[in-house]
């Protein structure tokens, strides 16, 4: 049960009489009275046991975007019943506009519309439906709560797609929409056309010459289906948070930038997320845009997990993919601990098989803290600070002299350096 304004409106009325009669009798007799209403007002409001209520499905969202949840109530008596209805939701779905003031006659239903605004990335849960079936005189009302099951699919932002566009445009520059004219590294046979001054003679086909009895020259363009890995560390040194977003959702939204570009280039993208276990795994997907849904799937409900990372078994889980070279991004923290006690022992054996990039998200304000000395307590943390900068290029360093390719960079500047890298080898022939 619940009491209203409206009761304790009238409760308080009772101070006129009061005023007027000023004994313990006219207290007690209005309260009584008070009491006797409340309890007639509570046995004739209809019981919100016998309303029934269904969810429409959800769906998803991606974050930072609003979708809209919506309720269906039956009253299948013959009573009209009057309630407030809250659709609860937990915290970090966003939920607004989610009080509703209802009136349903018997027999009929009413649809309730929530706005859901998520802040968090993974499945969002409906909590339970509350509702406060109210009396004729509005002074009390019959309240229960029901489990009325409902889930949000909060799905990564990915805020870096708008750098799309420029990469593609640099795409179309080196992949196989353009000929080239020498053979190199990374490249095979396109076509055959007429020699024109200036063309190589070493592409001169001989055999094509000779049975047309004119200059012919082959044309070649990069090698199209290419290998690329994308491994999503998923351990403790993930959860850590830059600019109020965790180092997790910074490396999906490089690993989603590179996957839209590389999928349109033609190549195969396969991912792996794990940490002491491959948590999520996308591969031999060859439809772009199934590929592209698949892998923004398999990352929404990924949480960061309080374990060192196994790289012996993300490694393994790499090997069983392909035996083919392939270019590996491993999206972890350069963390000196991690890396030297987890990861460095597993690089040789991949990079003896595959191109291998670590790509890390970097935390600009340790840089800022290395650079202010303005107190005493900010040079002993413009000193640690510098520590922690000496410790991390020594990781680089001692990956570097593996042939492994680090790029550190902050949260919106690695999905950039990353495609840049990538398009940097397709130009090279080096993929």
């Amino acid at each position: 049960m619940a009491i209203t304004g409206r009761a304790v409106a009238l409760a308080l009325l009772g101070l006129v009489l009061v005023v007027l009669r000023p004994v313990p009798s006219t207290v007690l007799w209005w309260l009584g009275a008070v009491a006797v209403l409340i309890a007639v007002d509570v046995l004739v409001a209809v019981s919100p046991k016998t309303l029934q209520w269904q969810r429409d499905p959800v769906g998803q969202v991606r974050l930072g975007e609003q979708t809209t949840t919506s309720l269906v109530g039956r009253n299948p008596g013959s009573r009209t019943v009057r309630a407030l209805v809250r659709d609860a939701w937990q915290p970090s779905a966003g939920t607004s506009g989610e009080r509703h003031t209802v009136t349903m006659p018997g027999g009929e239903a009413a649809r309730l519309t929530t706005r859901l605004s998520p802040t968090r990335r993974g499945d969002l849960k409906a909590d339970a439906v509350t509702v406060r079936s109210f009396g004729p005189m509005r002074l009390a009302a019959r309240q229960r709560s029901v489990p009325v099951g409902g889930q949000l699919r909060s799905l990564p932002a990915f805020p870096s797609r708008r750098h799309l566009p420029s990469r593609l445009a640099q795409l179309r520059q080196i992949d196989g929409r353009s000929a080239v004219r020498i053979r190199g590294q990374g490249t095979e046979f396109d076509s055959l056309r007429d020699y024109v001054e200036g063309d190589d003679v070493r592409s001169i086909d001989w055999r094509a010459t000779a049975r047309r009895q004119k200059p012919v020259v082959r044309t070649w363009q990069p090698e199209r289906d290419r290998r690329i890995i994308l491994v999503l560390d998923t351990s403790r040194t993930s959860a850590g948070r830059i600019d109020d977003l965790p180092r997790l959702d910074s490396a999906m939204d490089a690993a989603l930038l590179l996957t839209a570009l590389a999928s349109r280039a033609g190549d195969r993208i396969d991912l792996i997320a794990g940490d002491r276990q491959v948590r999520a795994r996308v591969s031999g997907r060859t439809d772009r845009n199934e590929l592209l849904h698949a892998v923004v799937e398999a990352m929404a409900p990924l949480e960061p997990a309080l374990v060192e990372a196994n790289w012996t078994a993300l490694a393994g889980a790499v090997t069983s993919l392909t035996r083919r070279r392939a270019l590996v991004v491993l999206l972890t923290t350069l963390e000196p601990a991690a890396i030297s006690e987890g990861l460095l022992p597993v690089l040789p054996s991949l990079v003896q098989h595959h191109r291998v990039v670590i790509a890390s998200v970097a935390d600009r304000s340790v840089l800022a803290m290395a650079r202010d000395r303005t107190s005493v307590r900010s040079s002993y943390d413009a000193a640690a600070a510098e520590r922690t900068i000496a410790l991390r290029q020594q990781v680089r360093d001692a990956v570097g002299r593996l042939g492994v390719t680090v790029l550190d960079e902050p949260p919106e500047v690695l999905p950039v350096a990353l495609v840049d890298h990538y398009l940097a080898l397709k130009r090279q022939g080096l993929l």
